[in-house]
């Protein structure tokens, strides 16, 4: 599995440690930043991860920011992007299962790292389930359809 990770400044510290407990499960992380605390503007992270994920660059993808919520509003502008903020487990399995998530959005501000953490390994040992719920993608992907311009 290949991973991107984005953040602004208001989730650097947060990313740099999921990027330390990618690595160390062995997963292949691409971090595109930020590297620092300056104030940069989210979208371009945002946009950066979702095209990565959208075009197979990576599998999955994974924003952070300071609620997480800017991240994903940016992500889920681009088409076939599924971003869910989750601030705790039980939402990220659901995510993974029920909606196929393909970016999972953090808040630094809101989550502490330990959780955060724990959050990840739900996130990504989840599996689709399919069944009813591949018949609500395509309704998602018919109105992004509908809806481009």
């Amino acid at each position: 599995m290949k991973l991107t990770i984005g953040c602004d400044h208001g989730g650097r510290r947060l990313k740099d440690a999921v990027v330390a407990h990618l690595k160390a499960r062995d997963i292949q992380v691409t971090d595109i930043g930020t590297y620092s605390d300056e104030s940069v503007d989210f979208p371009f992270y945002a946009e950066e991860v979702a095209n990565q994920v959208i075009s197979g660059e990576s599998s999955l993808g994974i924003l952070c920011c300071g609620t997480g919520i800017g991240m994903s509003i940016a992500a889920n502008k681009i088409v076939g992007i599924r971003a869910a903020v989750v601030s705790d487990c039980f939402s990220a399995k659901a995510t993974r299962e029920h909606n196929d998530s393909n970016i999972l959005c953090h808040g630094e501000r809101v989550v502490g790292e330990g959780l955060a953490l724990k959050i990840v390994d739900t996130w990504l040992d989840a599996i689709f389930s399919g069944e009813r719920h591949a018949k609500r993608l395509q309704m998602i992907a018919e109105m992004e359809l509908k809806n481009e311009s």
